[in-house]
């Protein structure tokens, strides 16, 4: 008994010390912010001539910040779910915003989102978040509390693993997107400051999810910033926009201070990136062709940014290809935690990994969901960038489109088509696609 005994008390005495000495360790609390609909070169620290982006350029001066970023897929649900997992959308299985209806195929149109025999569908669709492991699935052993604010597409908060939140998903009640949590940014930071006083109090490692429904319509900027942008264009819709870019910069700065004024700041990765692009008509608010659920830069391009002060040198990054995909394996190795070989990204914080890396892939897939469990049923488009060329891959769904090759570093606006002229060039970067699809 006394053997026994004197082993459970070193057992005891070691797991004790271990305890203390995992809760001395300072984590890095996490901060992920993701702009909703904004194009990749609206920022001032990225050329435009008009957006004023003060507290996004400070951020890319501090960050490593590369310019080109990209999300698989440009539409946000399937991008915002690809952030949280670091899955393609073929992996975890949300390819679309709106899950099938009766009478889809037959062309019925889409019934009201709170119509009872579609919210079972919504529901039933709900299958996927609780199939994944998210970021907060990954941090909450560590002791991490999580915090979801802004979009949020998969029923309440805590289908993702947060621990707080502000999206109660009530389907019945039209909570398609987000509802609570939408009022992030546009009403003000108070659940995210409160949050903060928590975490600070109890000395809790924190993620927060900021991802505002800004830029996003309705265009409906205060009437002080929209000010400052009538002038700049004829076009009102435009300047709405160019005015929502600029109160979503202002947000992430009241961010910034409420981390700043708690002393949280040093000991805190920031990371960007936007959900999908954004391309203003001049006429409305709305997007136009080659944006928001295309496979075009204007759709699929972001910048991000990894700030995390004493770890991450600051270097603007115009070369490096750089994917949402990598987002969860980048904080997973920032924290310590071994990254799940079945995610297909990498850490972007190793110099290594993104050298080697020979290319970056994506998939666009129709915005009305056609099967509640085949990804394949709503796939439009695949694409690739490999070095500086891009090629476009249409799927059988979309008949009589042809592959579409481009130079991204002599056009990067896609205005110059080049598939007749590098017929090896398609065949080999077909062949990659179709390998990747394959493989995931």
């Amino acid at each position: 008994m006394l053997v026994r005994f004197s082993r459970f008390a070193s057992l005891l005495f070691f797991s004790l010390v271990a305890t203390i000495s995992l809760a001395q360790e300072s984590k890095p609390n996490v901060v992920m912010i993701l702009s909703d609909d904004q194009a990749w070169g609206d920022y001032s620290f990225m050329g435009h001539d008009a957006i004023q982006t003060p507290h996004l350029d400070q951020l890319a001066r501090e960050s490593l910040t590369f310019t080109r970023g990209y999300v698989p897929n440009s539409l946000c649900r399937p991008s915002l779910s690809t952030i949280i997992t670091g899955l393609y959308p073929h992996q975890h299985g949300v390819v679309g915003n709106d899950p099938p209806w009766e009478g889809m195929s037959e062309g019925r149109k889409r019934p009201n989102h709170t119509q009872p025999e579609y919210v079972k569908n919504r529901e039933a669709y709900l299958s996927h978040i609780d199939n994944m492991k998210t970021l907060p699935d990954y941090l909450a052993p560590l002791g991490y509390r999580s915090l979801q604010t802004g979009k949020w597409w998969e029923g309440n908060y805590k289908r993702g693993g947060f621990s707080e939140g502000m999206t109660q998903g009530d389907f019945t009640k039209d909570g398609r997107h987000g509802d609570k949590g939408l009022q992030i940014g546009r009403t003000g930071m108070e659940p995210i400051d409160s949050f903060l006083d928590s975490c600070k109090e109890n000395d809790d490692p924190f993620f927060v999810w900021y991802a505002p429904f800004l830029p996003h319509t309705p265009h409906n900027p205060p009437q002080r910033i929209l000010d400052k942008y009538t002038s700049k264009t004829d076009s009102l819709p435009m300047a709405k926009y160019w005015a929502m870019c600029e109160w979503f910069d202002e947000t992430c700065g009241q961010l910034f201070a409420s981390l700043d004024e708690r002393g949280l700041a040093e000991n805190t990765i920031v990371i960007y990136v936007t959900d999908n692009g954004w391309i203003n008509e001049l006429s409305a608010s709305r997007y136009a062709p080659r944006s928001k659920r295309s496979p075009n830069e204007g759709g699929t391009r972001t910048p991000i940014m990894i700030k995390w002060p004493g770890h991450v040198t600051s270097q603007m990054d115009k070369e490096t290809l750089a994917s949402s995909i990598d987002l969860v394996p980048t904080v997973l190795a920032a924290v310590g935690v071994e990254t799940d070989r079945n995610l297909p990204g990498i850490n972007l914080l190793d110099k290594s990994k993104r050298e080697s890396r020979d290319a970056l892939f994506g998939e666009i897939f129709e915005h009305d969901i056609q099967s509640l469990d085949d990804p394949a049923a709503s796939l439009r488009y695949r694409w690739m960038i490999q070095g500086d060329w891009k090629l476009i891959l249409p799927s059988s769904r979309m008949q009589g489109e042809k592959p579409e090759l481009y130079n991204l570093k002599q056009d990067p606006h896609e205005n110059r088509e080049f598939a007749a002229e590098h017929p090896q060039r398609v065949k080999s970067m077909t062949d990659a696609i179709n390998a990747w699809w394959d493989a995931e």
